[in-house]
């Protein structure tokens, strides 16, 4: 098989890296990837991920069997219709069903109309008016941008003030444009947070192991809120009753309520859920798998990921196998991320024996040396029997290597070993 995959983080690395290792597998393209790709033999292909025209042509012209794709914006941007359109097989929801990230509101009347469980909301336009409900809930309560704001437009508002703030910089300074334009209000929920992801075929649902991601920029879930510090699979502290809940009362009725109202999904489905004293609740929902979760979920994988995407695509029934390992990454982000970032830092050789794993992201390449070049840099996965073991693994690699101008969080899976 030869596979184009859509993207260039470290995300669509996990992925195709996943797809390469695969028996059926001969050649995997990445549009527009990064060169840290390379070293795992992913082909990158030099096309900006928003030219839907010369991303068919080249599927077309290099026999390409079915394409994926990897980032959210693209999805929206209507990429699975033009393919399927140009009689192309595209792995994704098209752009009606990926609003259920495009846009918080969607999502949330999606799951009002089916008895989902989420947290209560009001969606504003006017900076009074949510000033008001703000003034009348109280706080700690959460400022959600409506649109796409690469996980920073969420504000877990402490204070009245800082959610008066957040509705400010959104409603009124624009801070995300269109994105902004509109927000949604929800009420704060206290409890640990866990990602379920699945793959979809209209109705049918397969779902993943379950991963947590670290949000916060700092140790102790402190900071800014970031695209994702690290991530570890499984998620001991979540009892498996509270993932099947979840699969039955989530998963299970979104895709049956997008068919409903003629917006079928094909894809990944990832609910970002909550675990409270009443059940698990919705906190969003994504359209495409997580990042970093997809570095810590993938490794985990023992059937085939081609073979269970060209059985969705055929509408036939997928062989899915986890293997009972534990899986754990940690972001390398650049110095001052996710505000102004440092960039340009050269990076040290990271080459790793075993079952260690670097995912490039933010790079670029300058006379066969990779240097840093967006907030998120990189992520390095381990595994390993237990959480304890992965996480040592993880810590012990990274205090060997010499990173200028880069943090990491050192309290990744913190969360589970607490638990304990």
């Amino acid at each position: 098989m030869r596979l184009l995959i859509i993207g260039s983080g470290g995300r669509e690395h996990a992925i195709a890296k996943k797809l390469l290792s695969e028996d059926q597998v001969t050649k995997v393209f990445c549009a527009k990837g990064n060169p840290g790709m390379i070293m795992d033999g992913i082909e990158r292909v030099a096309i900006e991920e928003d030219d839907h025209a010369s991303l068919i042509a080249f599927a077309k012209e290099q026999a390409i069997d079915w394409t994926f794709v990897g980032p959210e914006v693209p999805l929206l941007n209507g990429i699975v219709d033009d393919f399927e359109q140009a009689g192309l097989k595209i792995f994704g929801p098209n752009k009606a069903a990926a609003m259920i990230e495009g846009s918080k509101e969607f999502a949330k009347i999606l799951m009002t109309n089916n008895q989902i469980p989420t947290a209560e909301y009001q969606s504003f336009s006017e900076f009074e008016a949510a000033k008001a409900y703000v003034l009348e809930k109280g706080a700690p309560i959460v400022i959600k941008a409506d649109g796409l704001a690469a996980g920073k437009g969420v504000v877990v508002a402490e204070t009245i003030e800082e959610a008066i703030a957040a509705l400010h910089d959104m409603l009124e300074d624009n801070k995300f444009g269109d994105s902004g334009a509109t927000v949604v209000i929800e009420e704060f929920l206290a409890g640990e947070e866990f990602s379920l992801l699945a793959f979809v075929k209209n109705e049918k649902v397969y779902p993943m192991v379950i991963a947590q991601d670290h949000k916060r920029a700092f140790d102790g879930d402190t900071g800014p809120n970031t695209g994702g510090m690290g991530a570890y699979s499984p998620v001991p502290q979540i009892p498996d009753e509270m993932v099947r809940t979840a699969v039955d009362t989530v998963l299970t009725p979104a895709a049956k309520g997008m068919m409903e109202q003629g917006t079928p999904f094909t894809g990944i489905l990832y609910a970002g859920l909550i675990a409270t004293m009443d059940g698990p609740k919705v906190i969003e929902f994504n359209a495409r798998f997580g990042d970093p979760e997809t570095q810590v979920v993938l490794p985990r994988l023992v059937s085939s990921l081609a073979a269970i995407i060209t059985n969705l695509l055929e509408d036939q029934e997928p062989e899915i196998i986890w293997n009972n390992r534990s899986t754990l990454g940690v972001v390398v982000a650049a110095e001052g991320y996710p505000g102004i970032y440092v960039q340009d830092t050269k990076l040290p050789d990271l080459t790793l024996d075993g079952n260690s794993n670097v995912y490039y992201a933010g790079v670029s390449e300058k006379q066969a040396d990779l240097y840093s070049a967006g907030g998120r840099v990189f992520l390095l996965q381990t595994e390993g029997d237990t959480l304890e073991e992965a996480q040592s693994e993880a810590y012990q690699i990274l205090d060997d290597w010499t990173l200028p101008h880069l943090f990491y969080r050192k309290d990744i899976g913190f969360k589970a070993l607490e638990s304990k």
